[in-house]
């Protein structure tokens, strides 16, 4: 792959030795603390992330309630989170304790696809939920019809297709480099002035216009509802309805406000980068990065916060594991069903209770045996 070539330095380190695979400890020359604590975070993150969103995954598995159209690009946003925390973040958290990026050029270009597809992943998918949530209370008779089962897998498939498309480019815009700043092989924000507007407008700010239109029509039809605006002709909104709308939209919040930053130093390095790319404070850009990666882990816990079905199917899930049965039930609305439906041995068809010694014994068990209900 061709190097960048650049002038300008940044905090003592040449503009085109930033695109290096060398470890740079000798350069950063960062106290102990500052690694200690981006490493501690970064574990944090992981640990949260993974267990999270497996979390969010065994939820909609086991539970009828939670198995529907809208949580399909739930559980396809869950595991866009989990593609980081199981490959690319370790490879970062050892090059923070090491100092630098010492697993070599195939891993670094591994490692920077994976987040890039983790990435547009999410915003993709943050943006398939809120067309979904927009047709579901704005366009409720033709809901049905648009978001079947078939169509739904149909439509998650095709955003997984459209992130492949865009983040293949990277490969050969050669834009995906070590900086040693943030410990990643990661987007090279000045490899390609033009490239990189095009990417943070089609994959951040034109999602993000998308999203806020539809979020923004499904308030404006919340509050006529509420109000009795249109009383003829408003829709059935369930408490629960606005309870899910509210969360999907802390998701596409919370996103927006960790990736923002990001997204905007990128744009601006891009626009002049010799001039831009000193001017940028290291903590600004490194606190960028890391509020960037810690989103990955705060889905999970909106889910369990303000969804109450998901906070239910997470107790069960933790009782379930700590007991060693999440195994040996096939789903937890079944599971109750069957203890409803079971009928009682002790009450007769006269709703008499019959005494446990005159039960009938199997044949072949002894009398004096004590049973235990």
């Amino acid at each position: 792959m061709e190097r960048r070539k650049a002038t300008g330095e940044y905090h003592g380190i040449p503009v085109s030795k930033m695109s290096s695979l060398d470890p740079y400890e000798e350069v950063l020359n960062r106290p102990p603390w500052v690694t200690t604590t981006l490493g501690c975070f970064l574990i944090f993150t992981i640990v949260v992330d993974i267990l999270g969103n497996l979390l969010v995954i065994f939820s909609v598995y086991r539970n009828k309630k939670l198995r529907n159209a809208g949580n399909i690009f739930v559980v396809s946003l869950a595991v866009a989170d989990l593609v980081v925390a199981i490959y690319p973040y370790p490879l970062v958290l050892t090059s923070i304790f090491h100092k630098g990026w010492n697993l070599g050029y195939v891993h670094c270009q591994i490692s920077g696809f994976l987040m890039g597809v983790s990435v547009i992943g999410s915003i993709f998918n943050i943006t398939g939920i809120a067309i979904n949530r927009y047709c579901y209370i704005c366009h409720s008779l033709k809901y049905d019809k648009l978001y079947s089962d078939k169509n739904s897998v149909c439509y998650v498939l095709l955003i997984w297709a459209l992130t492949i498309v865009a983040i293949v480019p990277n490969l050969f815009v050669g834009s995906l480099q070590y900086d040693p700043r943030v410990y990643s092989c990661t987007f090279e924000q000045s490899a390609s002035s033009a490239y990189t507007i095009a990417v943070v407008f089609f994959h951040f700010i034109l999602p993000i216009m998308i999203v806020t239109y539809c979020y923004l029509r499904i308030w404006i039809l919340v509050i006529q509802v509420r109000r009795r605006v249109k009383p003829d002709n408003r829709p059935k909104l369930t408490p629960n309805d606005v309870r899910n709308f509210v969360t999907m939209f802390v998701v596409f919040v919370l996103f927006a406000v960790c990736w923002a930053p990001l997204n905007f130093i990128g744009l601006a390095v891009a626009i002049n980068p010799e001039v831009v790319v000193p001017l940028i404070p290291e903590w600004l850009f490194v606190a960028s990065y890391f509020m960037a990666y810690f989103n990955s882990c705060l889905n999970a816990i909106v889910y369990g916060m303000l969804n109450q079905n998901f906070r239910r199917e997470y107790k069960r899930i933790v009782v379930s594991v700590c007991t060693a049965r999440i195994f040996f039930h096939g789903s937890s609305n079944d599971a109750a069903e069957r203890v409803k439906s079971k009928p009682s041995p002790l009450i007769t068809n006269n709703n008499q209770l019959v005494p446990v010694s005159s039960l009938p014994l199997p044949h072949g068990a002894n009398p004096s045996m004590s049973i235990h209900l």
